[in-house]
C-alpha cells in the first residue's frame, strides 16, 4: 500500500480523486512533513459507507470468536510498529517516546480488552422467556432477547490520543465487536500516524479474511458532514472540542433518520480537597495535583481544571505550595499549533476578566505552552458565569475558595456535567461526607477518591462519559467493555425454529454463556420448555 500514501482507504481500495491536498505538519516546527493527503471527494465518501453498509450483514452474523479473532490480530500489528512509526507519532504530535509507546500498547490492550469480552459472551446480555403453549386463557409464546450491532458507524480521530482515541481507539474497537463496520475520520493533526494504523487494521483485516468494507478512513476538513448524514450511518463515535461534537449532534438529529452520537466532549474535572486533608497532607497534595495539572502539557480530557476548598490557614498554604510547584514547571510543546492557539485564546479570557487573579505562571518559550494557575470568586461561578465552566485544553486550572461547606455544596450544584470529580480527605471526614459525594456521582461519570483524574484505566469497570457537555449521551462510556453497548441493539425473536436462532439463543446454549432464562441466571441447556442442567 505505500504506493498509494495518502489514497483514502475506501475498504480494502486506495482511492484519490479529488484536488485538494492536505499535508500533516511537524509539531515542534510547524513546518510541513513531506507526505501529500488528497482530501475525500463526496463519491468516495458515499462508495465507503455503501461498502460498510454491504459488509455489515456479513460481519454482523459472524461468530463472536471470529471477531475476536480479528480484533486480536489487530492487536498484534499494533504491537508489531517498529521505532520508525514511534518516531513519525512523535513529529506529529511531540509526544515524547515513552507516552507514545504507552498510549500504543494501551490501544493494542484495548482490542484484547473486547475481544476477550466477544468470547465471554455477556454483551449479548441474552433474555429467553420458553413457551407455555397450555397457558389459560392465553398461551404464552416462545420469546428470546439478544442484542446486535446496529450498522456502520462514523468514527472522528481525537487530536490528543493519536492513538488510542484514533483510528484503532476505542471507539472503532468497541463498535468492530459490536460487528459494526467503522468508516475512520482521520484527524488532520496527525494524518501520517492514522496512515500506518488504518494500514495495521486492513492487513489484519486480510489475514482474518473479513469482508470488504469492514473498515474505511477518509482524510479532508469539511467532509465530516457528508459522513453523519449519509443514509447508511448508523451511529457516530467523537472525541473532540464542545463545539464540535454540538455540530454533530445536530447533523445526526436532523437526518430524515436520526441516530445517536456518542460524543466526548468538555469537562473541567472538579478537585475538592476536605479539611482535614489539608490540616495533615496539604504540600504533598499541591505538589501531586500540580503534576497533574500539567501532565502530557495538560492535554488530557481529564485534566484538573478546577480546585476547590474551604477558606482556612491551610488551604491558603495549599495555594501558596500550588503557586510556587507550577511556577518551577517548564514549558512544553504541544500537540500542534491549533491546540496551542486555543490554549492562549482561553488563558487570555481568563487574564482579562477583572475578578481573576493568575497566581502562577510557569517560565514562557516561543510556540510552547506556559502553565497557568488562576484564582477566581466562588461568586462568580454561583452566578452562574461560563467563563469558569469552559474547559482550557492545557496545562492550567483555577482554584476557588469557598466560604463554608454550605457554598461548597452550592458551587457544585452550579456546576455542568463532568467526566471526573475528585474528593480528596482523611477516613473520618470522608465518611460524614455522604451527601457530598452524592452530588458528585450525579455530576460526573467516575468519581474519585483520594487520586488525580488524569490516567483512564482501560477494563470492564471503567466509564469515561457523563453529563452533558462531559458527553452528548451519559449513558455510555468510550473506554472500558462497556463502550460496546453504544452500538449494540436488542432484537427480540418471537416463535423461531432453534436452528434459525442466533447461537447465543439456541436451546443447548452452544457458547456456553450465561443467559436469563425464564427469570433464572443460567448456562443450562434448555428442553421441552425445561432447564436442563450440564
Amino acid at each position: 500500500m505505500s504506493d498509494y500514501s495518502g489514497y483514502n482507504f475506501v475498504g480494502n481500495t486506495r482511492s484519490a480523486n479529488g484536488n485538494v491536498i492536505l499535508k500533516s505538519r511537524n509539531a515542534f516546527t510547524n513546518l510541513e512533513l513531506p507526505s501529500s493527503f488528497y482530501q475525500a471527494t463526496n463519491d468516495e465518501i458515499d462508495s465507503a459507507c455503501q461498502l460498510a453498509a454491504s459488509a455489515f450483514p456479513i460481519f454482523n452474523k459472524l461468530s463472536a470468536s471470529r471477531r475476536a479473532e480479528f480484533l486480536n490480530k489487530i492487536a498484534d500489528e499494533l504491537d508489531g510498529l517498529s521505532n520508525d512509526f514511534f518516531d513519525l507519532v512523535r513529529q506529529e504530535t511531540a509526544l515524547d517516546e515513552a507516552r507514545i509507546k504507552g498510549e500504543c500498547g494501551r490501544t493494542s490492550n484495548q482490542m484484547r480488552l473486547f475481544a476477550d469480552l466477544l468470547i465471554r459472551g455477556d454483551f449479548y446480555d441474552v433474555r429467553i422467556d420458553t413457551a407455555i403453549p397450555d397457558r389459560s386463557p392465553v398461551p404464552k409464546v416462545d420469546i428470546r432477547q439478544c442484542r446486535m450491532g446496529v450498522g456502520p458507524v462514523a468514527v472522528f480521530g481525537a487530536s490528543n490520543f493519536p492513538l488510542a482515541f484514533s483510528t484503532a481507539g476505542g471507539d472503532t474497537a468497541s463498535a468492530l465487536a459490536a460487528g459494526c463496520p467503522v468508516i475512520f475520520k482521520a484527524h488532520s493533526g496527525h494524518m501520517e500516524t492514522a496512515e500506518k494504523v488504518a494500514i495495521a487494521i486492513l492487513r489484519a483485516a486480510e489475514q482474518t479474511s473479513m469482508p470488504d468494507g469492514v473498515f474505511s478512513m477518509i482524510f479532508g476538513a469539511g467532509v465530516g458532514e457528508r459522513l453523519v448524514k449519509h443514509s447508511d450511518i448508523k451511529a457516530v463515535g467523537f472525541t473532540g472540542s464542545l463545539s464540535g461534537g454540538k455540530a454533530i449532534s445536530d447533523m445526526a438529529a436532523s437526518r430524515p433518520n436520526p441516530i445517536p452520537v456518542f460524543a466526548e466532549m468538555s469537562s473541567i474535572n472538579p478537585v475538592i480537597l476536605l479539611p482535614q486533608a489539608l490540616a495533615t497532607r496539604r504540600h504533598k497534595i499541591a505538589t501531586e495535583l500540580s503534576d497533574s495539572i500539567t501532565l502530557g502539557v495538560g492535554q488530557f480530557c481529564t485534566n484538573p481544571g478546577l480546585i476547590i476548598g474551604v477558606s482556612s490557614p491551610q488551604f491558603s498554604d495549599f495555594i501558596s505550595k500550588v503557586t510556587d510547584e507550577i511556577s518551577l514547571k517548564q514549558s512544553k510543546t504541544m500537540l500542534n499549533s491549533g491546540a496551542l492557539a486555543n490554549y492562549k485564546k482561553g488563558c487570555e479570557k481568563l487574564e482579562n476578566h477583572p475578578q481573576i487573579n493568575m497566581l502562577a505562571s510557569s517560565e514562557s518559550a516561543d510556540n510552547k505552552a506556559t502553565a497557568y494557575l488562576y484564582q477566581a470568586p466562588a461568586d462568580l461561578l454561583l452566578s452562574g458565569n461560563e467563563l469558569l465552566q469552559e474547559e482550557i485544553f492545557g496545562p492550567a486550572s483555577i482554584v476557588i475558595e469557598v466560604n463554608d461547606m454550605a457554598q461548597l455544596t452550592a458551587c457544585l450544584n452550579a456546576m455542568h456535567g463532568q467526566l471526573t470529580a475528585t474528593l480528596i480527605g482523611e477516613e473520618e471526614e470522608l465518611n460524614d461526607s455522604v451527601e457530598l459525594l452524592s452530588i458528585l456521582e450525579n455530576l460526573a461519570g467516575r468519581v474519585l477518591i483520594n487520586g488525580y483524574p488524569t490516567g483512564v484505566e482501560v477494563c470492564d469497570a471503567m466509564v469515561h462519559g457523563g453529563p452533558f457537555p462531559a458527553t452528548s449521551d451519559s449513558r455510555g462510556t468510550s473506554v472500558g467493555s462497556l463502550a460496546i453497548d453504544r452500538f449494540l441493539r436488542p432484537i427480540c425473536f418471537q416463535n423461531y425454529p432453534d436452528s434459525l436462532l442466533p447461537d447465543a439463543l439456541k436451546n443447548n446454549n452452544p457458547l456456553g454463556i450465561l443467559r436469563l432464562v425464564n427469570g433464572v441466571k443460567t448456562t443450562s441447556l434448555i428442553q421441552n420448555n425445561l432447564k436442563v442442567a450440564r
